[in-house]
């Protein structure tokens, strides 16, 4: 896979759009993606959106994160599938899949919740 050091630095290029979007230099997004610099979480969410992939899929190429369950990656792309919703509530669902699998401590457990209330 070509990277922004091995690219160029272009006004047109890709790298410089995301640069652009992600509120950094070209050299200083070289340097995020050969591990010399460590950017801060609000630029690693800016520069997922220029990549057009969650935050969450950078921070675990970036190392930050652990992987994801099969169940989840396979509940996040079927929201992902869903040709119904928007591009905007896809990622208003996955924001909210994301906060109820951290409330429940579910990064690495697949258990189920259980419910008491409204049990019949």
């Amino acid at each position: 896979m070509p990277t922004c050091a091995s690219s160029g630095r272009a006004p047109g290029s890709r790298c410089a759009r995301l640069a652009a979007v992600a509120g950094v230099s070209n050299p200083y997004l070289s340097q995020i993606e050969r591990g010399l610099k460590k950017p801060s979480g609000e630029i690693l969410q800016q520069a997922a959106k220029g990549l057009r992939i969650s935050a969450e899929t950078l921070y675990v190429k970036a190392g930050l994160l652990e992987e994801q369950t099969a169940q989840q990656v396979e509940t996040k792309a079927a929201l992902l599938a869903d040709p119904g919703l928007t591009e905007r509530q896809k990622r208003v669902l996955l924001d909210v899949y994301d906060a109820f699998c951290l409330e429940n401590g579910r990064a690495g457990d697949t258990a189920t919740p259980t419910t008491t209330e409204g049990a019949s």
